[in-house]
Parts: C-alpha cells; sequence; structure tokens
C-alpha cells in the first residue's frame, strides 16, 4: 500500500512539475491560471487540455498546451513544420465564429517550451471519449472513462457537426480537410464543436458560384503531424490528389461509423505506405473487389452489409452514401441537417435552444409551454448540463420568467441536493426577490408556493431564512385575494418543514395579521383553516396564550367563521400533545365557546357540534377537578394518621428514652437548677418528687462553666459515706433544772457561725414564690428527693446567710446507702429523745423565749404529731412573716424541696424548714449546687427569735 501511495505521490508530483516547467514561462499564465490536466485532442491527439480561470474576471475556460518535448525527435524543419501546421490550425479557428466551432477565448502564444491558447470550458475530445486515451493523465479521469453517449446526444452532435461543415462549406467557402474523432470537441455542456482547422482548404475563388478548392500531393515523408489522418480522408485525396466540400462528407461518414463502433473507422490504414494500404481496404470493403482501385466507380449498395451492422437503420443508408467513392453521390451538409434521423424530440429541443436568441418572446413562451412534456424522455445529463444554463439564462427578461421557472423547478427535483445547491439555487435567488412587474411577480408566487416542498427540501436552512420564507411571508400579505387563499391552502403542505422560530415569530403572526385585516370571507375561513391544520406543529403554551386569545378578536359572525373557531379549540382540546387546562377551560374557553354557540346565524347541525364540544369540556373539567379534590382529600388523611403515628410515636421516645434536654432537666432536678414551684411531702419511708421543669433557655459560657463545677462538687457528695444518725442518751430528770434557753442559743450561734464561715456565691436568681403544693416526682439513683428550688435547683432545707444543708436518709437503705452533707452542724443531739421515744417531746420550757407582742403559741403544739405523714402548719411558725429582702444580695427566697426523713433534725422535727411558714419571694437563679448567699432577712428573724 505505501509503495502505491509512494508511486501515486511521484507521478503527480512529475505531472505537476511538467506542467509547471512547461506553461508556466508561457504568456497565457498572465491572464489565466492554469488547473488540472483534463482532457487531450487535436491533430495526432498531440493538445493536452486543462481546466482554468480567467485571473480577472473569474471565468472558467479550457487551455491547450503542445509540449514541443513530443516533437524533439524531429530534425528542425520537421520541427518547424509542425509548429507551422499547428499555429495555422488555431490561428484558422480564432478567425472562426460560429456556435459549431470551438470558440477561441485567448489567441495562440508561444514560449520556449510550449504553445498554448484558451478556449471555451471543455469536458474532452470526441476521441477520449470513445477510449482513444492518449496524452491522457494517468490515471484516466472517472468521468471521462464512465462516460457513455446517449442517443439524443449522439444524434444531436452528429446535426452539430452537420451543422458546422454547412457553415464551413456554405458560409465560408472553406473545406476542413482533416475532419476526425481527434478534432471534435465535446464543451462543459455536452455540445459538439468543430476544431482543427490545421490542413483547411479555401476556395480559390470564392466569388464564384462553383468554388475551387486545391490541395497538396500527400507526402508520406512528412511527419504525421504534418499530414491529416489517413483512416479519414476521403479516397481522392490521396488517389486523385482532388478535394472538394464533399470530402468533407465522406469524413463525417467515417465519423459516424466511428461513433457507433466505440470509435473504429471503416478501415485501418498502413501509414508507411498509404497508396497499397489504402487501395487493398477499398478492395476489402467493395463486395466485389477489383485490382484497378483508382477507376472503382461504385455506389454503396455494394458495401458488405456487415461493415454498416452498428449503425441505426434509419441512418444506415445516409451513410453508405456518404462512403461512396464517388463524391457527386455523397449528400451535401445542408441536406443531412434535414433528413429523419435527426427528425428527434430531444434532438430538434436542443436544436431549438441553441436558436432561442433568434426567437420573439411569443414564440419562447409557446416553447416553454410544452417543454415540461419533453423533459421526462431526455437523460437527466442533458437535461442538467444542457438545458438548464439555457433556462435560467432566460431569468434576465422578467417576463419569460412565469414561463421558464415551471421547467426550471421540474429540472430541479431530478437533481440532488448537491446539484441543486451547485447549479440551480444561485439563479433562483434573484428570483425569490423578484417583485416586478405585478403580474409577472404574482405568478411567480403562485409557481414558487406550488413547488414549496421541494424549495424548503433541497435549499439550505439558511437561504430558506433568507430567500425563501421571506416569499412564503410576502404571498401571505400580498393583495391578491387569489394567491393569499393558495398560500393559506398550500402552508399546511410543508409546515412540517418550516423551522419553529421562523413559524412561531413570523409565520402565524401574519396568519393572524390576515385573517383579522381581511374583507374577504374565504381568506378569513383559509386562515382558520390553516391555522387549525399547523396547531400539531406548536407548542402547547403558544396555543394557549396566542392563538386561543386570538379567537375572541376575530370580528365576524358567520357560521363559516364560527365553525372555524370551533374546530381550532376542538383541535387543541383532543390533541394528546396540546391540550386545554381545566382552569383555561373555566375561565375562558367554556365562556367563548358559550356566547359562540347561542349565534342566529347557526343551524340545528352547527349548534350541536358546538354543545357537543362544550360538554366534552364540562366533562373533562369535572373529572380532571373531582380527580384533584381527591387527590388532596387522601393526602390530607395520610398526612393526618401520619402527624397522629408521629406524635404517638414521640411521647413514646419520651417516656422510653428521654431526650438529652430531659435528662439535663432531671439532673438538674436532682441537684436543684431550673426554677419553678416545687413542693415537699415528706413521708415517713422518705419518699419525695419534683415537678417537670420547662424547657431552659441556651446557656453562657460563664453559665456552663458553673454548671460543670456543681456537677463536679455534686459528684463528689456523691462519693462520700453516707452519716449515720447518732444516738444520744436520752436526758435523765435531776433535781437540779437544766437552761435549756442557753442550750439552744448556743446551738443556734454555732450553727449561725458555721454558715457565715462556709463560703459564699453571687448570682443572679429568678423572683419565686414558695409553693405549698409538693407533686411527685420521679427518684433517681435509688434516691428520694424532696427540695425547694431557689431559681438554680438547689435543694436545701433552710436558707439562711450562705449555708447549705443536706438531709441525710433514716438509713442507708432507704437512699442507696448514700447521704450528702455540706458544712452542716450535728443536731443530733437536739433529736435524741425523739428517736429513742415515740412520744413527741416537751418544749413547754421554751415558751418563755418569745417577747410579749408575739401571740403565745406553746412548743408543745408545735411538735409532730406521733402519726405519719406530714406535720399540720404550726400557728407559731405562721407569726414570721415574709423577710425583708436583703439591702446588700440581689436575691430573694426560692421555692425549696428538702428529703423527707423520719428522724433526725428533718422537715417535720425542725420548723424552721417548713415551706409551708415562710413566704419570701423566690429568687431566680441557675444553680445546681446547695451553696447560697447570706441573706440579712435570716438575721432579722433571728434577732427576732433571740433578741
Amino acid at each position: 500500500m505505501e509503495s502505491m501511495l509512494n508511486k501515486l505521490k511521484s507521478t503527480v508530483t512529475k505531472v505537476t512539475a511538467d506542467m509547471t516547467s512547461t506553461i508556466m514561462g508561457n504568456p497565457v499564465t498572465r491572464e489565466f491560471e492554469v488547473g488540472r490536466h483534463i482532457a487531450s485532442g487535436g491533430p495526432g491527439m498531440s493538445w493536452r487540455i486543462y481546466n482554468g480561470t480567467k485571473k480577472s474576471t473569474k471565468q472558467e475556460v479550457a487551455v491547450f498546451v503542445l509540449d514541443k518535448k513530443i516533437i524533439d525527435r524531429y530534425q528542425k524543419f520537421e520541427k518547424d513544420q509542425i509548429i507551422d501546421s499547428l499555429k495555422k490550425g488555431v490561428q484558422q479557428l480564432t478567425r472562426l465564429r460560429h456556435p459549431r466551432l470551438l470558440t477561441v477565448q485567448h489567441p495562440l502564444e508561444e514560449s520556449r517550451d510550449c504553445l498554448a491558447f484558451c478556449t471555451e470550458p471543455v469536458f474532452a475530445s470526441l476521441a477520449n471519449v470513445l477510449g482513444q486515451w492518449d496524452n491522457l493523465p494517468s490515471p484516466v479521469p472517472t468521468d471521462i472513462k464512465e462516460y457513455k453517449l446517449y442517443d439524443v446526444e449522439t444524434k444531436y452532435g452528429l446535426l452539430q457537426i452537420s451543422e458546422g461543415l454547412s457553415f464551413l462549406h456554405s458560409g465560408v467557402k472553406m473545406v476542413h480537410g482533416n475532419l476526425c474523432t481527434e478534432n471534435v470537441i465535446l464543451n462543459k455542456s455536452g455540445a459538439w464543436k468543430i476544431m482543427g482547422f490545421d490542413f483547411s482548404i479555401s476556395s480559390s475563388n470564392p466569388s464564384d458560384a462553383e468554388p475551387k478548392y486545391v490541395c497538396k500531393e500527400w507526402d508520406p515523408n512528412l511527419p504525421p503531424l504534418c499530414l491529416p489522418n489517413p483512416e479519414y480522408v476521403a479516397p481522392e485525396y490521396i488517389l486523385s490528389v482532388s478535394c472538394d466540400v464533399s470530402s468533407d462528407m465522406y469524413s463525417l461518414g467515417v465519423l459516424i461509423h466511428a461513433v457507433f463502433n466505440e470509435g473504429k473507422p471503416v478501415f485501418q490504414v498502413n501509414k508507411q505506405d498509404i497508396y497499397k494500404s489504402f487501395s487493398r481496404q477499398l478492395d476489402q470493403i467493395l463486395a466485389d473487389p477489383i485490382s484497378d482501385s483508382k477507376t472503382v466507380i461504385r455506389t454503396l449498395s455494394h458495401l458488405s452489409p456487415g461493415v454498416l451492422s452498428q449503425i441505426p437503420e434509419e441512418v444506415r443508408e445516409h451513410v453508405k452514401m456518404l462512403l461512396s467513392v464517388t463524391s457527386n453521390v455523397r449528400p451535401d451538409a445542408d441536406q443531412m441537417t434535414k433528413i429523419p434521423f435527426f427528425d428527434d424530440v430531444g434532438a430538434m429541443t436542443l436544436q431549438y435552444f441553441d436558436s432561442l436568441f433568434q426567437r420573439d418572446n411569443l414564440q419562447k413562451s409557446q416553447f416553454y409551454k410544452s417543454l415540461p412534456k419533453v423533459l421526462p424522455k431526455l437523460p437527466k445529463r442533458v437535461v442538467v448540463y444542457r438545458i438548464l444554463p439555457a433556462l435560467t439564462s432566460e431569468f434576465v427578461n422578467p417576463d419569460m420568467v412565469p414561463f421558464v421557472l415551471p421547467n426550471v423547478l421540474l429540472i430541479a427535483e431530478e437533481c440532488t441536493k448537491e446539484e441543486y445547491v451547485r447549479l440551480v439555487l444561485p439563479d433562483l435567488t434573484p428570483v425569490f426577490k423578484q417583485q416586478e412587474p405585478v403580474q409577472a411577480s404574482n405568478m411567480i408566487l403562485l409557481i414558487f408556493l406550488q413547488k414549496m416542498d421541494l424549495l424548503l427540501t433541497k435549499t439550505p436552512p439558511e437561504d430558506i431564512k433568507n430567500s425563501v420564507l421571506p416569499m412564503v411571508y410576502r404571498a401571505v400579505e400580498a393583495p391578491s385575494i387569489q394567491i393569499q387563499e393558495l398560500c393559506l391552502n398550500i402552508i399546511p403542505t410543508f409546515a412540517n418543514l418550516i423551522e419553529y422560530p421562523s413559524m412561531k415569530n413570523a409565520l402565524i403572526p401574519r396568519i393572524k395579521s390576515a385573517c383579522l385585516q381581511t374583507s374577504s370571507l374565504a381568506v378569513r375561513v383559509n386562515s382558520l383553516v390553516c391555522l387549525g391544520k399547523i396547531l400539531e406543529y406548536l407548542d402547547k403554551w403558544f396555543v394557549i396564550d396566542e392563538i386561543l386569545p386570538f379567537l375572541q378578536q376575530i370580528p365576524s359572525r358567520e357560521p363559516a367563521v364560527l365553525m372555524g373557531i370551533l374546530g381550532i379549540y376542538k383541535c387543541t382540546f383532543t390533541h394528546k400533545k396540546l391540550g386545554i387546562p381545566k382552569e383555561h377551560l373555566a375561565a375562558k374557553s367554556l365562556p367563548h365557546l358559550v356566547s359562540l354557540s347561542i349565534d342566529n346565524n347557526l343551524n340545528l347541525n352547527q349548534f350541536n357540534a358546538f354543545m357537543a364540544v362544550i360538554k366534552d369540556m364540562l366533562s373533562r373539567m369535572e373529572a380532571e377537578h373531582k380527580t384533584k379534590l381527591e387527590q388532596l382529600h387522601s393526602m390530607q388523611e395520610q398526612q393526618r394518621s401520619l402527624n397522629i403515628t408521629n406524635q404517638l410515636n414521640q411521647s413514646e421516645e419520651t417516656k422510653n428514652t428521654p431526650s438529652p434536654a430531659t435528662k439535663v432537666r432531671d439532673i438538674d432536678e436532682i441537684f436543684g437548677g431550673t426554677s419553678g414551684s416545687a413542693g415537699v411531702n415528706g413521708n415517713q419511708n422518705g419518699s419525695s418528687s419534683t415537678v417537670s421543669q420547662p424547657s431552659r433557655v441556651s446557656l453562657t459560657l460563664e453559665e456552663k462553666q458553673r454548671l460543670a463545677k456543681e456537677q463536679e462538687q455534686a459528684a463528689k457528695l456523691r462519693s462520700q459515706q453516707p452519716l449515720a444518725p447518732q444516738s444520744v442518751k436520752s436526758a435523765t430528770t435531776t433535781p437540779q433544772a437544766k437552761d435549756l434557753t442557753s442550750s439552744l442559743l448556743n446551738n443556734m450561734t454555732s450553727l449561725n457561725n458555721l454558715a457565715l464561715n462556709s463560703g459564699t456565691r453571687t448570682m443572679p436568681m429568678q423572683g419565686g414564690t414558695i409553693s405549698s403544693t409538693y407533686p411527685v416526682a420521679p427518684t433517681m439513683g435509688g434516691m428520694g428527693t424532696m427540695g425547694a428550688s431557689n431559681g438554680f435547683n438547689s435543694p436545701m432545707g433552710f436558707q439562711t446567710g450562705g449555708m447549705v444543708m443536706a438531709m441525710r436518709p433514716a438509713a442507708p437503705g432507704l437512699y442507696g446507702g448514700m447521704a450528702t452533707t455540706t458544712s452542716a452542724p450535728n443536731f443530733s443531739a437536739l433529736t435524741q429523745n425523739q428517736n429513742q421515744s415515740g412520744k413527741p417531746p416537751d418544749m413547754s420550757a421554751l415558751d418563755s423565749l418569745f417577747a410579749s407582742n408575739k401571740p403565745k403559741v406553746s412548743l408543745n403544739q408545735m411538735a409532730p404529731k406521733p402519726t405519719q405523714g406530714t406535720a399540720a402548719p404550726s400557728p407559731w411558725l405562721n407569726q414570721f412573716g415574709t423577710g425583708q429582702p436583703s439591702q446588700t444580695a440581689p436575691i430573694q427566697a426560692t421555692p425549696m424541696g428538702m428529703t423527707g426523713v423520719q428522724g433526725g433534725f428533718g422537715m417535720q422535727a425542725n420548723p424552721f424548714f417548713n415551706p409551708q411558714n415562710f413566704s419570701q419571694p423566690v429568687a431566680s437563679s441557675t444553680m445546681n449546687t446547695g451553696v447560697m448567699k447570706q441573706s440579712s432577712s435570716v438575721n432579722n428573724d433571728f434577732k427576732d427569735l433571740f433578741g
């Protein structure tokens, strides 16, 4: 594979280098760009043909180049003869101008390496098409290798050659002298053109009625490029050194034979011994050959039938006459153009196109009207490359455009998209915008609208946006009602090919405007029908926001218009992609339809149609809204059930697994933290409880530090050994009375000093009142606790300056073997008698302590009852009113809870620790320990008690 690519690369490089070195020095390159090598032709296939363009105008041309290297093998004088002969041919061609002759666009230029001249664009020579590939690039171009001539091309090509000979013989009085396949060129559109006038002979007396032509004797010693092709030369030219216009007709006969026999002439000639070879070939083609070929006077009726077997029967007899050895038997060029063989519809059509410049508009219009019947019978290549250019050239004539345009669009249908864009669209673009004259413009719009599917299918999107759709918009807004109706009827057929933005922003607004502004009922109805048909290509919300509100703006109330409005509503309502929301149905659609349904112009069937749509809308609206309400009800029921379930789950979780906040509150309740009322219910078994406290606010950093210290202190208290109650021997009656007042004063003084010496803390406290109720709270760790809250949930039995007291339980087992004390004096001596005897102590000796202004209440009345339960409030204690707040500390008394004990100095034994008898204001605090600040109110009470 690599070697093949390298070989191809080297070949291309060599050819390019040869062409560059050969042509670049020629003056032709000053004005023309030379392209690739495409074909070869001329005498001996010596001319290389390149495609090219003119630098100034970008016009396409063909560049013929003769490389002088091909004649290097000849002598100097022979080279000069060859060059002179080739120059003569090009110069003669340059002087002649006729549609059947190759058109020269730049004369011959000579340089040191080559000869070159430029002509009209060329496809190839007839010899190349028939299989003679000499001097062609390697590999042979595919378009030449696969090129096959159609019958219509062959017929019309031979007709063109006949017409060219007729021009030469009759008009110029000239004999071509070397008519062969090498000198017939097919141009870009497929027309056959004559070239190669190297051996042409002009009449010696052109003014006479009978022109005379003088030819040279055949000289076999001359180079082949200095002699005509002997296989196409007439017999008299070689045998009798005479020629006239009939000699070219013989060459035409051989040419026709070659066209129908793959390029083979009638017989092969040995160019080294032309006389003997020519005579022998003549004997072979005759049915009864004779030895003296110079005296052959036979008609072509004696020609062997097998020689012309490939030639079509309708022209076979004429070819026999052309190949006659007698020149006066051969038909002339004018006669050949009139033979029935050329009366072909395709050939005549092509011939008519070539003569259009001679016709007037009436003749052209009649021809163009009948052309659509002929085009399907012609090969596509002929139509695209021969007829289409002739048609598009008529676009410069505005009056002829309506007659030419249908044929151009018919050809465009057979073209591929690439061919359409390259060959058709450039010429159609100006026609899209043509608006003058008005009558022709309207006809053009009608023609384009009928072929709109073709235009939208093959035209690129950018050209559709810039050229095609503006023409459609112009048609919708045209003043002609006929054009508007046609446009509105045709738009739905190609609506699927229009881009959605163009339809939404440009087409629909124009249709709506045409419907509202027109005075024609047909246009208004067709507008509604058009909208109804293109609804499926629109967006749902665009229809709801733009189309349906537009229906309410239509002023007329003709039955056809009303039914058109109903049709749009029905299409929108029933279409799967569109649909109308129930909100729109209820608010806009149904009210509009109901108002239209009672119009007096409607008949019974039309009214029934309205009611059927209205009922369908009502049914769907009812079903949708009912479904929505059922779903909402179901969702509400589910939400209600879910809420109940969540509440039950939360309550169970709260009971089973207290939240962290609840745990903190419980700890605070144990060690005295949250504010609130607390009660004490001291039972003989020592059980106590506290009320649940409200949730606390977030704590500051200092409060959290204080809480941590208090919890640490509480943990230390729990770790201490329980204090066992000390037994005190009961006092015996002595003859000498004991001073109980002094004993009590001493004990109380020591208690006060102990409290004053203990550490105090100052903290903000919340005011509160002592609760007279004692709700039960769950115990923690097996401890029954009863406390009075001072704002910090501090369990304490009695508020005194700086004193915190915790009662120890009656038995270690009651509180899990734990009892806590904080700097508390031993009051066991005061309760010794109570613990040793079941009867209450006698406290009548203390009655003399109180002042006379206080009501006399005996201490025996304050003693606890022998029964279990909470002791009744002592009237003696009620005389101690609310203590005065301290002037130095912003602390007030708080509700207090106290652990109930059966014996010792407990709540029942000591009236000062009974919260029911102290109605001091409650102080707010967040402390969790039992340490309290000293209160001046306590000192005042002591002064009242002890003076």
